[in-house]
């Protein structure tokens, strides 16, 4: 085992013998063990791309005879993941005998009804298009997968002859088509054509494999993905230049993160001018060497080749017009120099609908590009959520890889424009699309909650990340916001969380958290001013360093916040949400009480001038006033509830049911109860409102609002 696992450059042998021989005999659990192997070294497959199968004797549990099952990866899911339940199984009989039935390419999609009565287990994964390229194959263990290696050699124009003198013959070659019923039939063709063949090259697309066992599959696939990675790099290395040589040179990285940071939230403007999208940006250095390169101009725009990247990529990039050291500061000017290219690539991808659209295609999706080149800088990527910008990116860079390795060999192909619409507005795409669930209140919003680490602030970014926004946890308490943030990657993701050291009183600090807000996830649509601390003393006990530290947080820091979000927000043209969590205390006075006091009146003041600002911009401004939140708040600490139990003349213990006591509803007030009035404000139901007050303090007469 040593060896194979340092035999290989190009793709890693993970195969644990003795992991696998508790498997024995049970030839799905297998499968299951060889995919999640596959799926987890990216250069063999792309996420959620390929599928993987084995055919094995079972019992029929009608008759009770012994037949032959095909498991097979279900629609949608990833191999990386992917579990027992994730598969479909098929009667291999019956699935085969849908040859008798098939009406030709024109009735391709009325087949995948028809699978599903070839079904063996009903709670089995619906079976995917390409089901019937496993089935008519007679091999136990199949894969199919799409390494940029393979990829390159499919993609490229003398693909076929490369294939044939790669691998002596042994590999087969059929030319594009879309996957479905037919696609099968003409794999099944090539192997009666070319008996011992041990895979097949499909052009443009991908690669099978496969084996009489699992192990045999799975040391086949890497085999062949090694020698078509070998035979690239050796190509590559006698190059004198990648991409006919780099144009112009990267900004150093700090620099490359400044200006990204800088320019996301008006691209993410441009970009959800129908629907809010979620940015990523990457400089990796496979994307610089290609933007930087005097091939951009002509390989950019010919799109990707494989299905499953430009069904995540669309059919083309947008390339930017900006110089990588251009000045960004002037955003009017930046918006009018880049504004031009959004609208042609509109146009661009509307004239390509409407070309290519047939009398039944569904109709036409958002025109905007999913994906922007800035040379010198990175790559940028915008949809509906973090994980799908963030897929997004991953797949333009197995699209370079693949442009990369064609051009080293050959040159390189994409689809014709017609074949890609007719994968991207696929009708079985399409119904893919409508099973998926409905967006949340929340989809495709930014939001920043400061003092996140706990307490009101932790349960507002919860509130809001389960109601399907990304959230960047902000605290000056490092260790409380990594814990709070692994709690939020355990029940969110990892791609909805980020965090951040913030502390409200220094504008660096501040700047840098919007920074990475921007970088993250293309801007800012949400903030809340939740960061605070409390203070209470009689006003000779008042010391000046108290009155300014109350002050510098309270007031400057909900001031130095909301400045530093309105200029990513007026970047974004989008509106936004800017929500203070202010306090009681705001209309209501009490003793002891004076620097805490008055500097939550002035936050509240505050709020109703920034509302008055920043309507014009559909910038709302509102206030929830919580009163008595004991759980899980720093406020308690530091000698505050010490200073309001003296203040009211009674014990520490007891002042939870004191609060509650002395509000009309007689309830003690939890951090959820402040998240959900926050929630109010942004779920929609109130988008109309601004410079508006919620008190959630169990109704306290003294504090109603006049």
């Amino acid at each position: 085992m040593k060896n194979l696992e340092t035999k290989y450059k190009h793709v890693s042998y993970l195969w644990d013998k003795q992991k696998a021989a508790t498997m024995t005999g049970d030839e799905v659990a297998l499968l299951v063990y060889r995919s999640n192997l596959l799926g987890a070294d990216l250069r063999l497959t792309n996420y959620g791309g390929g599928n993987t199968s084995c055919k094995a004797m079972t019992k029929d549990p009608l008759t009770g005879a012994e037949v032959e099952v095909m498991w097979v990866k279900g629609s949608g899911g990833d191999l990386g993941t992917m579990q027992r339940n994730g598969l479909a199984a098929l009667y291999v009989d019956r699935l085969r005998s849908l040859k008798n039935v098939y009406r030709g390419l024109a009735h391709e999609d009325e087949m995948v009804e028809l699978f599903n009565h070839c079904i063996y287990d009903l709670a089995s994964k619906a079976p995917s298009i390409d089901t019937p390229l496993h089935g008519f194959l007679p091999f136990k263990h199949i894969d199919h997968l799409h390494p940029d290696a393979a990829i390159a050699i499919a993609a490229s124009k003398d693909g076929k002859k490369i294939t044939k003198e790669l691998f002596g013959g042994k590999i087969g070659w059929v030319p594009w088509q879309k996957p479905g019923f037919d696609l099968g039939l003409q794999l099944k063709q090539c192997l009666d054509n070319n008996p011992g063949i041990i895979g097949i090259m499909l052009g443009s697309h991908g690669l099978f494999t496969w084996g009489d066992t699992a192990y045999e599959s799975y040391i086949n696939t890497l085999e062949v993905i090694e020698k078509c990675a070998e035979y690239l790099q050796e190509n590559i290395a006698k190059q004198s230049t990648v991409f006919a040589g780099q144009k112009i040179q990267s900004l150093d990285a700090e620099k490359r993160l400044s200006q990204a940071a800088a320019l996301a939230p008006i691209l993410r403007g441009f970009c959800s001018a129908q629907t809010k999208m979620i940015g990523h940006f990457t400089d990796d250095a496979r994307v610089l060497e290609f933007i930087n390169s005097n091939d951009l101009a002509r390989l950019a725009p010919l799109g990707t080749s494989c299905p499953d990247h430009f069904l995540r990529t669309k059919i083309s990039p947008l390339v930017l017009n900006l110089g990588a050291a251009d000045d960004l500061a002037d955003i009017a000017s930046i918006k009018q120099k880049i504004e031009p290219l959004f609208v042609a690539y509109r146009q661009m991808y509307t004239d390509y609908y409407y070309k290519c659209k047939h009398a039944n295609s569904p109709a036409m999706r958002d025109a905007n590009p999913v994906i922007i080149l800035y040379p010198g800088v990175g790559m940028f990527s915008f949809a509906k959520d973090k994980q799908t910008a963030r897929v997004a990116a991953e797949f333009y860079i197995n699209a370079i890889n693949v442009m990369k390795g064609a051009e080293a060999i050959s040159s390189y192909t994409s689809l014709p424009r017609q074949e890609a619409f007719n994968i991207e507005y696929w009708l079985l795409e399409e119904a893919k699309l409508q099973r998926m669930p409905k967006p949340k209140a929340l989809s495709g919003r930014v939001a920043l909650v400061t003092g996140s680490g706990g307490g009101i602030g932790k349960a507002i970014a919860k509130k809001f990340a389960s109601e399907g926004a990304c959230v960047l946890l902000s605290d000056n308490n490092a260790e409380r916001l990594e814990e709070a943030k692994q709690e939020f990657i355990a029940l969110f993701g990892k791609d909805v969380v980020a965090s951040s050291i913030l502390d409200v009183t220094s504008a660096e600090t501040i700047q840098a958290t919007a920074k990475e807000a921007a970088l993250r996830f293309g801007g800012l649509d949400l903030i809340v001013n939740n960061a605070g601390l409390s203070i209470s003393k009689t006003i000779e006990d008042h010391t000046i360093q108290d009155w300014d530290l109350l002050y510098d947080v309270l007031v400057k820091g909900q001031m130095l916040v909301t400045q530093n979000a309105v200029g990513i927000m007026r970047k974004q043209n989008m509106g936004g949400d800017i929500i203070n969590i202010v306090s009681k205390n705001a209309l209501v006075s009490g003793p002891n009480n004076a620097g805490y006091g008055s500097a939550k009146a002035a936050q509240f003041h505050l709020s109703r001038l920034n509302a008055a600002e920043l309507g014009k911009d559909k910038i709302r401004v509102n206030v929830v006033n919580p009163d008595a939140v004991i759980a899980g708040s720093n406020i308690w600490s530091g000698g505050w509830a010490e200073g309001r139990a003296k203040a009211y003349g009674i014990k520490v213990e007891e002042l939870p049911a004191y609060y509650a006591g002395r509000t009309l509803l007689n309830e003690i007030i939890l951090p959820e109860d402040i998240a959900n009035a926050c929630y109010a404000f942004v779920g929609g139901l109130l988008s109309k409102t601004t410079g508006g007050v919620l008190n959630v303090d169990g109704g306290v007469a003294a504090a109603f609002v006049r």
